[in-house]
């Protein structure tokens, strides 16, 4: 797999995660996240040891600037990992015998298993500095690309209700709700009291797989 070819002349999008840009990336997953993770993860120190101890480049695609910068990323998971990978040992590692088990649990309620045709987002950011130059169209352009080689129908993805900018984007590149799920009693600590479900029909944009 090769990159793709710029869009204009100010970034391009490319498969994986390019090993100087995974400080970057765990620093601005946690600015993007740290509000559904801040529990689990926190505090912030720790949060981005672990996010760049356990990310997965085989699960993401980039975008990166023209002077080589990394811009963003959306990350995905499948049957053999995720974005955001790790498990009890890392999480050990970072917090501790009695933190690290603790927070597994309150990250495993968080967790979306994998389903036959479908290939699940695993976050999708993009840095601030970067908006409004499309980035983000462009990484869910070639998030469905992704899939489509993969041979997979459909991608997925879950947007929480304090984040309405982000669903209206979805929508706008054909995303449609399928279920939404109350987080209840929990999401006093994460949050966020909702998350809707959209999924979208994966198709071959034309374009040169990343």
């Amino acid at each position: 797999m090769t990159p793709t070819e710029p869009h204009g002349p100010r970034y391009l999008v490319e498969p994986g995660l390019r090993p100087d840009h995974r400080p970057q990336a765990a620093m601005d997953y946690w600015q993007a996240f740290s509000r559904k993770l801040r529990y689990p993860l926190g505090p912030r120190r720790k949060a981005v040891a672990f996010l760049e101890r356990v990310l997965d480049p085989d699960h993401a695609i980039s975008a990166v600037g023209s002077d080589g910068k990394f811009l963003g990323v959306a990350g995905f998971k499948s049957p053999q990992g995720a974005f955001v990978g790790g498990g009890i040992r890392d999480m050990i590692e970072v917090y501790g015998w009695i933190g690290g088990p603790a927070r597994s649990l309150l990250v495993a309620t968080l967790e979306r298993e994998c389903e036959d045709g479908v290939l699940l987002m695993d976050g999708i950011f993009v840095r601030n500095a970067a908006r409004g130059l499309g980035i983000g169209t462009a990484l869910l352009a070639a998030v469905e690309r992704h899939a489509a080689d993969c041979g997979l129908q459909q991608v997925r993805l879950d947007v929480i209700d304090t984040n309405p900018r982000a669903r209206a984007l979805y929508e706008r590149l054909g995303f449609r709700e399928t279920s939404t799920v109350s987080m209840g009693v929990l999401g006093h600590i994460f949050g966020f009291e909702s998350a809707t479900t959209m999924t979208k029909e994966a198709r071959d944009a034309g374009c040169e797989e990343p």
